[in-house]
């Protein structure tokens, strides 16, 4: 999204039957009133008339806004629902489109990706929803490229998430981009979260994961995170610490941390660089040194390869945002 003067509007609309908890995340990481919060994003709670809304469990809710909420949103996320039988408004329909016409971006957590796709705004792209639902979703949607193994899927300014608990992840991932990683980390910090999954990690774990211990892989991940600076990390020295042979280790990795050790390893380098450029003063050559990648020209090659722009333009982007905060 565009950065700009001025808090965020953030428009987050509830339909009949919503999903409490799929409401309350965006409710939770944009509407949550603290100070430092004032000058980045402002909530608002929606429906297609202001008055009761019934959620999934059965109480209801009170919606302060109606659809012209939606007019003046720069954000809008739609929580799911629960009844996928129950008709949409072509109201809400219409609403949506609009504000898709003028440059909104559209979220939807879970189910709320039939919502988008009812009003033909997911055709041609990729997107996601809860796994459960997934075939339902193929026979309504069939021009929608739906994926059922991943968390979230960003296409710009349309963004989907799987259900329930990936929409944390979906808007931690809009606050990252909005405002960079550190922003991002002190959000997920008050969630009591992890700061990062990646979109493209599994919905789920079909069985599970264990070393010969009974122990996941997460003291692994520690070890190599307390490592990020050696550069020559090997699979065959993560296997080793795990007690695994290779290929069990890179099975094992890839099913519980959704990506293979070594791109899993890259990520997180890049977002160590990430907070390094936002939040001190160090060259581009001593922040490659110290999230291994072993010099400037490969953190640059990576930092572009994954987010489209070169380290020092992100500093410029993010650190002064940072500095304006304080």
């Amino acid at each position: 999204m565009p950065r700009k003067t001025g808090p965020h509007r953030v428009a987050v609309l509830a339909l009949p039957s919503v999903v409490p908890f799929d409401l309350a995340v965006p409710m939770q990481v944009f509407g949550y009133p603290r100070p430092e919060w004032a000058r980045r994003y402002v909530a608002e709670l929606c429906a297609e008339r202001i008055g009761r809304v019934r959620t999934s469990s059965g109480f209801e809710l009170v919606a302060t806004r109606g659809l012209g909420a939606l007019r003046r949103a720069d954000t809008i996320v739609i929580p799911g629902i629960d009844d996928l039988g129950l008709p949409i408004s072509p109201a809400v329909t219409r609403a949506i489109r609009a504000a898709h016409a003028r440059g909104a971006r559209l979220v939807s957590i879970c189910t709320g990706a039939f919502v988008l796709a009812g009003a033909g705004l997911l055709d041609g792209l990729h997107a996601t929803t809860h796994w459960l639902d997934v075939p339902e979703f193929r026979a309504r949607f069939p021009r929608v490229q739906v994926d059922a193994n991943v968390l979230f899927v960003d296409e710009g300014r349309i963004l989907t998430s799987a259900g329930i608990a990936a929409g944390i992840d979906l808007c931690l991932h809009l606050v990252r981009m909005d405002h960079g990683a550190a922003v991002a980390n002190a959000v997920a910090r008050r969630l009591v979260v992890p700061p990062h999954r990646s979109g493209g990690q599994a919905q789920f774990i079909p069985r599970p994961v264990a070393t010969p211990s009974g122990q996941s892989l997460d003291s692994t991940r520690a070890w190599l995170l307390a490592r990020l600076a050696q550069p020559g990390v090997t699979v065959a020295a993560m296997a080793a610490h795990a007690g695994l042979s290779v290929r069990t280790f890179v099975r094992r990795f890839a099913e519980e941390a959704g990506a293979p050790p070594l791109r899993w390893l890259l990520r997180q380098r890049i977002l160590a660089a990430q907070q390094s450029l936002e939040l001190g003063d160090a060259s581009v050559d001593l922040v490659a040194e110290r999230c291994g990648f072993g010099s400037a020209v490969s953190l640059r090659m990576h930092f572009r390869r994954a987010l489209g722009t070169s380290p020092m333009a992100y500093r410029r982007t993010f650190r002064s945002s940072i500095v304006r905060e304080r």
